[in-house]
């Protein structure tokens, strides 16, 4: 069901053209990158196993915004600004919703 509604939206995200920003969650934790419309380069990518981010606890909301900002960060140092949000299925609840205002405070687009 989740891979279902993945595909759906990625499809869409491909047809606006714009770059999309991908995130993948675990129970332990928390993946976010930004890729091409096409999803054929990725252009910046952070999570809770970068080396500043394992201290602590990686599968909370708190690790989930501190993903958001290093993604926010790393997407505008490659020089994007704008991106289409791709929530993978999950519900846009919680930790996925918690990277997402991250990622929006800290500059990106969506």
């Amino acid at each position: 069901e989740r891979l279902r509604r993945a595909r759906k939206v990625r499809m869409k995200i491909r047809k606006l053209g714009t770059n999309r920003l991908c995130v993948h969650r675990t129970p332990r934790h928390m993946y976010a990158q930004v890729t091409t419309a096409d999803g054929s380069k990725v252009l910046a990518a952070a999570s809770t196993l970068d080396k500043d981010l394992r201290q602590g606890a990686t599968g909370n909301v708190d690790a989930a915004k501190k993903v958001g900002q290093l993604i926010a960060e790393r997407a505008k140092a490659a020089g994007v600004e704008q991106v289409a949000f791709d929530r993978s299925g999950y519900r846009y609840h919680g930790r996925v919703q918690a990277l997402a205002d991250a990622a929006r405070e800290a500059g990106l687009q969506f």
